[in-house]
């Protein structure tokens, strides 16, 4: 599947880029967005990925936009570290989770649509899936899937167990291996999903192996308590979500940070029908916008800055 940005008019409306403007955009990724961003005025762009698959995506943008785009190679929680010293930002965007390039390369071992080695690492480097399926003990196993996956607990118990039962015979080296051990452990006294549900069911185990070895949840908590630190007053933030435990970090967060962050959306942004037709993988994505106010606190903000469009 070809690279899609999510709501994408959607995201410009909420940072209302303005010429002269610079925006970090903190999950590069396919560049779609950032792209788009400056494609709609004459601002700067500063992109963040942590996967180096993602420099040749940057070097493509480099190349068009010249002195109105950079790149860095790190992970999001560490932009505040990377940054010191640079001048701050009138936007940001984080686009949560995996990329639609990270899913469609099978030699990334992502995603059970094609048999290739365990990885899952964003990074290239550190703990792999791999590492967690054939090391972890048979309780973490199932407390990972069980917190990152959301399944049921008596659900994330039986899928360890298959998981620690097949091993004992032979590594789960590949994505195809680990899928039929979870179809197996559902499929044997585990009620079945609900009969509308398209999802595979070892969606869950996937998720939420990625979002362990990645600790991408561990990533968003730091990224969101420091990009205040990155922004002017008066700056925009919009967050895409892909699911409950990501989105609830962000209202979490936000509810926090009143009153220097405020909505601009009385309520979630989901994609429209036609968005959802043309690109499925959008269809569980939530936007959120807001603006920091940073020592500009007022009880009379509008949610409108000069130049800017209201985003509702």
């Amino acid at each position: 599947m070809p690279h899609i940005p999510v709501m994408i008019h959607e995201v410009l409306a909420a940072l209302a880029p303005r010429d002269g403007d610079r925006v970090l955009d903190c999950t590069f990724g396919g560049g779609g967005h950032s792209r788009a961003i400056l494609d709609s005025a004459e601002c700067y762009v500063c992109g963040v990925d942590r996967d180096p698959d993602a420099l040749e995506r940057a070097a493509q943008l480099d190349q068009q936009y010249h002195d109105r785009f950079d790149f860095m190679l790190c992970q999001f929680s560490n932009m505040g570290e990377h940054l010191r010293g640079h001048r701050k930002f009138d936007a940001a965007l984080f686009d949560f989770g995996v990329s639609s390039f990270q899913i469609d390369n099978a030699s990334r071992g992502f995603s059970f649509m094609n048999d290739a080695t365990l990885d899952m690492r964003m990074s290239k480097a550190g703990l792999s899936a791999f590492d967690v399926v054939n090391s972890f003990e048979e309780g973490d196993i199932a407390e990972i899937i069980y917190t990152y996956g959301e399944e049921s607990l008596a659900v994330a118990k039986r899928i360890a167990a298959s998981i620690i039962k097949e091993r004992m015979t032979k590594a789960i080296k590949t994505t195809g291996e680990l899928r039929r051990v979870v179809h197996s452990a559902i499929g044997t006294g585990i009620p079945a999903r609900k009969k509308h549900s398209t999802l595979d069911v070892a969606t869950k185990t996937f998720q939420a192996i990625r979002i362990f070895v990645n600790d991408e949840l561990g990533e968003i908590n730091v990224a969101l308590k420091t990009i205040p630190q990155l922004l002017n007053d008066n700056a925009r933030i919009a967050t895409i979500a892909f699911h409950s435990l990501e989105d609830r970090i962000v209202k979490n967060w936000a509810a926090s940070m009143k009153p220097q962050i405020t909505a601009i959306n009385k309520n979630v942004i989901c994609p429209s029908r036609a968005e959802i037709s043309e690109n499925p993988r959008s269809r569980s994505a939530k936007l959120r916008g807001f603006i920091y106010h940073g020592s500009s606190v007022s009880d009379d903000d509008t949610g409108v800055r000069s130049g800017g469009q209201k985003f509702e």
